[in-house]
């Protein structure tokens, strides 16, 4: 089942102060990107997840969030976490994480352009 259109509406209606949000339509989900970078996911069973790494993920275990997994059925987890209902009601914290995942994008990316040149 796709991401229904209301919960996207949602989601973007949160995001709108965050200058430059693209949604993308990804597997049944959609993408969110920034300065082509991915950096959330609304999935399929309409949950919010943002970009983690070791900056930031210790924020999203600390408010009881988990990894995303893209398929139940398998013990796969990806590097993004569902984000706290408390962070989405808080506008200011919202934009705050949504940097920090921002932020994670990035690093992955430079990671991956480093990899590139060896």
């Amino acid at each position: 089942m796709p991401v229904s259109q209301e919960y996207k509406e949602y989601i973007m209606d949160l995001l709108a102060p965050i200058d430059d949000v693209i949604p993308r339509p990804m597997f049944g989900g959609v993408g969110l990107f920034m300065d082509g970078l991915m950096f959330g996911i609304i999935s399929h069973n309409d949950q919010f997840f943002f970009k983690v790494d070791d900056d930031n993920r210790r924020d999203f275990e600390d408010a009881g969030s988990g990894p995303f997994k893209p398929d139940a059925a398998r013990s796969v987890t990806m590097s993004y976490y569902e984000v706290p209902v408390g962070v989405m009601e808080d506008q200011e914290k919202l934009a705050l994480w949504a940097n920090n995942s921002w932020g994670a994008a990035r690093r992955a990316a430079a990671g991956k352009s480093k990899m590139k040149r060896k």
